[in-house]
């Protein structure tokens, strides 16, 4: 339900001017995507039953999709990052915390 891409293009590359077409989704889980601008973040998975898989240290250029499985996090250095996910955000409503 959510889509993450990166694009290389050369030089010269046209992209034909476009508009996106009404296309109804269903979202059933919120997937999030964390681009980090600044510092060092520890992220830990676990599968869907919530059982830890392993960990990994994000930095400053990194981006992760966040898609499926549980996730913790460690702020290792003060942080800045941007955070896509779908909306509008649900408060408690949108996560089990364990």
């Amino acid at each position: 339900s959510q889509q993450l891409a990166y694009m290389n293009h050369k030089k010269g590359k046209i992209i034909d001017a476009h508009v996106h077409n009404q296309n109804p989704r269903e979202v059933v889980y919120t997937q999030e995507v964390l681009v980090m601008k600044k510092g060092k973040l520890k992220v830990d998975f676990y599968n869907n039953d919530r059982v830890y898989l392993e960990s990994r240290i994000l930095e400053a250029g990194d981006v992760i999709l966040l898609a499926s499985g549980g996730h913790g996090f460690e702020v290792l250095e003060d942080v800045d990052m941007i955070e896509i996910k779908q909306g509008p955000y649900a408060g408690e409503n949108d996560k089990t915390r364990f």
